[in-house]
């Protein structure tokens, strides 16, 4: 027999449980940009069911193929797809953990992981040539400065948005980042480049150790999207076509792994919590792992196994 929740459940909307799904989201402190996502996933999912008072009970397996085929005739591609399911699949277990609906297993769709975009070295060394001071203005020299930083660390233009001037601990050539996707803060090392950068910075920057080290100009906390613009126009007016700050996140992880930089220290570096994700970066890159791939592999530098006179094999009758 079915318990009270479950028949309760036989009367709820998919409207009236996502609203609740979103309160316990927030519940648990899940970042803004997460909870905004699950939004607009939901609102392309009402827009396939094309009726409000849909129950929640009525979902199933069929229904969410038939979502899967209607975001595809949407034009998403596979990883756009498997985005959404992931976080239905999310939603309707925990309707399944909350008793509203039963049970069933959901597979998200397989997708191909496309290669991700860095920045080449002829476009890293347009990108970070250091402009005159006597000519540059504040706006242009600040980007210079950002896109260092964004190189150097690898973090996320929200991380680096978020960093205070005392995060920055010259000291013990250590950065604290604070603000995270997964809410956990952790410590990075500084290196002597970008020390030597953020140090001039901070001759014109100026401010209190509480102050955005990168702000608005009012010296507030900025917004992502105007910093993603100001990186735009300034890599559009050096002439490289690539403005994403994004692409110095791959750009980083790509050089760390190509470096010889072993996965375990990426992902601190990078502050994922799972090496899973760090993983994907060395399959990504498998092609450019293939250079020089004879000068480091042992059984090529040890040079035994291939003996000098060629083997003649014993004819077997």
């Amino acid at each position: 027999m079915k318990n009270l929740c479950t028949k309760a459940a036989n009367k709820l909307t998919v409207k009236e449980v996502h609203a609740n799904y979103i309160i316990r989201c927030k519940a648990r402190n899940l970042s803004e940009k997460t909870i905004e996502l699950y939004t607009v996933h939901y609102s392309v999912f009402k827009r396939f069911l094309n009726d409000e008072e849909v129950l929640i009970t009525d979902i199933s397996l069929s229904i969410l193929d038939k979502f899967t085929l209607y975001l595809k005739d949407r034009g998403c591609n596979d990883i756009t797809i498997l985005s959404y399911m992931r976080n239905m699949r999310s939603f309707l277990y925990y309707c399944m953990d909350e008793k509203i609906i039963d049970y069933f297993k959901i597979r998200l769709p397989k997708a191909e992981k496309r290669i991700k975009e860095t920045y080449t070295d002829e476009e890293l060394e347009v990108l970070l040539k250091k402009p005159d001071l006597k000519k540059v203005k504040f706006t242009e020299y600040k980007t210079w400065v950002f896109s260092n930083y964004l190189l150097a660390t690898g973090n996320r233009i929200s991380s680096a948005l978020g960093l205070a001037i005392g995060n920055i601990d010259f000291e013990n050539s250590l950065i604290q980042v604070d603000k995270v996707k997964n809410k956990k803060a952790y410590i990075i090392p500084l290196s002597n480049t970008l020390a030597r950068i953020l140090k001039e910075y901070l001759l014109y920057r100026k401010g209190e150790k509480d102050d955005y080290l990168f702000c608005d100009s009012y010296g507030n906390h900025a917004n992502i999207r105007v910093y993603q613009d100001l990186l735009h126009s300034y890599n559009k007016k050096r002439g490289v076509a690539k403005t994403s700050a994004h692409l110095y996140r791959h750009t980083f992880a790509k050089k760390w792994i190509l470096n010889g930089g072993d996965i375990f220290r990426l992902q601190k570096l990078l502050g994922h919590s799972d090496l899973a994700i760090v993983k994907e970066y060395v399959n990504m890159f498998g092609r450019d792992l293939s250079k020089d791939f004879e000068q480091f592999n042992p059984l090529d530098c040890m040079g035994i196994g291939l003996g000098k006179e060629r083997i003649k094999l014993k004819k077997v009758i």
